[in-house]
């Protein structure tokens, strides 16, 4: 038997700001947007040209999903982004607006830079070393 992790959700306020930060942003393909029975949306996001896991972007419903928003790892680093190219990735994110938190640095595990996104969830920005 294959096992593998294919979406994760990330509650968001909107799904029309996330995708356009998602997509437009951090350059993820939109996979899917299928309109629902209940007026919610299925939207999921993936890196351009990934093949692992996807986001499935959730709009939130009620007070503990909106407040989940912005924070759903409680503070830590929550979202891991690698890349084959650190230099070409932060340029880009830097010029599409995306706020980092520190400057890039070298670590014995790659190049990395944690960066939020406009809800405020913590992500590395790494390349892996070797």
């Amino acid at each position: 038997m294959t096992r593998r992790i294919a979406l994760v959700t990330l509650v968001v306020p909107d799904y029309d700001r996330a995708i356009a930060f998602y997509c437009g942003a951090l350059r993820f393909d939109l996979v899917e947007d299928t309109q629902l029975p209940d007026g919610k949306r299925w939207v999921v996001v993936r890196p351009n040209g990934g093949e692992g896991p996807g986001l499935l972007l959730a709009q939130a419903s009620g007070e503990r999903q909106q407040a989940a928003i912005g924070n759903q790892a409680g503070g830590r680093v929550g979202f891991f982004l690698h890349t084959d190219d650190f230099e070409r990735d932060f340029a880009s994110f830097v010029a599409a607006g995306v706020r980092f938190l520190e400057q890039p640095r070298t670590e014995a595990y790659g190049k990395v830079a944690v960066f939020e996104d406009v809800f405020g969830n913590t992500w590395d920005l790494l390349q892996p070393a070797g």
